[in-house]
Formats: structure tokens, sequence, C-alpha cells
């Protein structure tokens, strides 16, 4: 089950894209156990609901981070793990005592992952922030938008997950593979901020030859071009094109009705709002499901814009299985695929605490000493 089946992974609990790169750690067949805090247990905190999406796939254990035999037993079970991940502030896990050091102190083989916004160091590293503010230093945000109109936030889609949990993920990956040649751990030091700059890459270059203006909603992918934007249609609906391809282009004019012969070039930019203008006029006379009829499954490069509930319907999306329902929920499905380690859900979000007794007892403890742990309120 999943190319990651055998390693197991400790995650200290939080929110966000720690979470998210845990979900796509077990979906690819990590066995992870979440370490939550004691407390929610003992304010008798009722079970995680099945909606909790980011933390469906892993067994849950509640222990006491600021009790001395709370953090032994996190170090016990970092003895038995391949990879531990927190997503505190920088210096946090070191005050409390499950640090790096401690931690590859027992155990060499280690891949310690840290998530934060800023990075473990720098002038920013220790202040507080969100999604919004790392997209935004990191120069993914001022350029989402439309011309003449504000920055647009994109969700979190972009900082939290993308430059977040997933490059978390990706950096563990790639440490894990290194530590099958050199048999040693590490940290892995993934910001938000790093990630997103990462994923500008690409236009970093287009600016860097020139072809990139700064104000946004202008340029070829930021809703600038008429083929490359979203139309409504008549029922107060909306499509998306990406007719960039001269071909893909003609395509979008000959189902669209326009003669190519009566409008400007295609990349001239001075007027690519005449043409949206045209497009626009257009597309409000059908309706989307109309539109599906004419455009879908051609090379016009067209997509239906479906709401949250819409997508996971769409026969093509039920044809690759990419959503499924877990007790009711309907949520993604593992991605990717590989074609023979095949990666699948591991269960829905569990409670605080629900597996404390059975982990400590898989990682050595006896009964005696989990009776002990759960007295003195270091677990419950």
């Amino acid at each position: 089950m999943g190319p990651l089946k055998g390693i197991k992974v400790i995650e200290l609990a939080g929110i966000g894209p720690g979470p998210f790169c845990g979900m796509m750690l077990s979906d690819m067949g990590a066995e992870v156990i979440r370490v939550e805090r004691a407390n929610l247990v003992q304010l008798g905190s009722p079970p995680a609901p099945a909606a909790d999406v980011l933390n469906r796939g892993r067994r849950n254990i509640a222990v006491d981070l600021k009790h001395p035999d709370g953090i032994e037993t996190v170090l016990k079970l970092v003895e038995g793990a391949d990879v531990l991940i927190e997503g505190y502030r920088p210096g946090v896990t070191e005050r409390l005592g499950v640090g790096p050091d401690a931690c590859l102190a027992r155990n060499p083989r280690l891949v310690y992952g840290r998530m934060t916004g800023w990075g473990q160091d720098g002038p920013l590293a220790h202040t507080a922030g969100h999604d919004i503010n790392y997209i935004a230093l990191a120069g993914a945000l001022d350029p989402i938008g439309r011309a003449g109109e504000a920055p647009v936030p994109p969700l979190n889609l972009v900082g939290d997950f993308g430059g977040g949990g997933m490059f978390l993920a990706f950096g563990i990956a790639a440490a894990l593979v290194e530590r099958a040649s050199s048999g040693r751990g590490q940290v892995v030091d993934a910001a938000m901020v790093d990630g997103v700059a990462t994923l500008m890459g690409i236009f970093h270059g287009l600016n860097a030859i020139g072809v990139w203006n700064e104000e946004r909603g202008t340029n070829l992918l930021d809703s600038g071009a008429h083929f490359y934007d979203v139309y409504e249609t008549s029922d107060g609906k909306y499509v998306s094109i990406g007719s960039i391809e001269k071909q893909f282009y003609a395509e979008l004019l000959r189902l669209t009705g326009l003669d190519a012969g009566d409008l400007p070039k295609q990349m001239d930019r001075s007027q690519w709002p005449v043409l949206k203008e045209r497009l626009r006029k257009v597309f409000k006379g059908k309706t989307r499901d109309e539109w599906c009829e004419i455009m879908e499954g051609t090379d016009v490069c067209f997509a239906p814009v479906l709401s949250i509930n819409e997508a996971p319907d769409h026969p093509h999306n039920v044809a690759r299985g990419t959503f499924q329902e877990v007790m009711g929920v309907k949520q993604c499905a593992p991605a990717p695929r590989f074609s023979r380690t095949v990666p699948e859900t591991q269960g829905p979000p569990s409670s605080p605490g629900g597996a404390t007794d059975a982990v400590l007892t898989e990682f050595g403890f006896s009964t005696e000493q989990i009776q002990k742990l759960r007295d003195s309120g270091a677990v419950a």
C-alpha cells in the first residue's frame, strides 16, 4: 500500500501546512502518528469530525509536551521513527526538549521536517504571519488579479499547501532517498516564503527576458489575454478558456463563430481588450452547459468552472476517481498515482488521544509505564 509503506512519521500537531504534509505522507502509505495536546482530552474535547480532511489517515496520541515525562515519551517514539514533522515557530521545539539535536541524538537516521512561514532564520523568522503574508513577500500575490484592481488572495493554496506542506513533503522524500545511501538523517527547513518563490520561478525567467509586465491583469497568464480567461455565460455561470497555441486559438474562433479575418492578430496586445469584449458577448449568449456541449472534448483548451460541490460529479473526475467519500465526506483521493504501490486513504480523522495506549505499546512501553504516564498527566 503506497510507496512509503514502512516509513514511520511522528507529527507534532499543528494547523494548515503541517497536517497537509502529514496527510500526503499517510496517503502514500507512511504510518503517521499525530501527537496531540493532552489537554484536548482532559478538557473533554469531542472526537475529530470526519470533515477534518487534513488529519485523515493517521492515529492520534495525546501528550503533554510541557511535562518532562511527556517529552521523554516523544523522544522514545523518535527512536523508532523515520521522520518527525513540526510546525512551531523557530526555537520552540528546542525549548521543549524535542528539537533537532535532541531527536537526532536519539536517532541519527531521523529526518526532522520543520514547517514555518519565514524559515528558521532571517529578520522575520520569529514574526507571526499567515499564507497571505508569505505569498506577498515572495512576490506571488502582486501579479494575481485583474487590471486596475487590487491583488486577489488565491485562497491559501499557494503558501500553506503548494509552497508549504507539499514543499515539506518533497523535502522529506528527498531526505529519505539520500538517507538510503548515507545512512544519516538531517533537518529539512521548509519555509513557505521559499516554497512560493520556487513556484514563481518561471515568472522570474519571463521578467528577465522582458516579456512580463508588472501591471497585473495585462499578461498572457494573468487574465490580460482574451484567450486565457474566464467568461460568464447566460445562466450566470462561467467557463475557462486557455487557447494559447495557434491551432487551439483557431479552434476557439471556429467554435465561437468568430472570423479570424475580421479580427486583430491574436498576439497584438494593444487589441486584447477589444478581443476580450467580443468573446464576452459571444459566451454570454449561451448557458454553461450549452458551451460544454460545443467545446468540451475539443482542443480549445476548455473547461467549465465548477463549484466545490459540482467538481466531484464531473464525468472525468468520476472516471479517474479524483475524489472519494470517507464517512460521508467528499474529499480528494490520494495522488499522484503509482503503477505498483497503489496509495490509499488509511482511514478517517481520529480523535485526540484515541490511539495513545495502542501506539505506546507498539513502541515498547509496558502496561505499567503507560498507566504511570497517564496518572502523571504526561499522556491522555
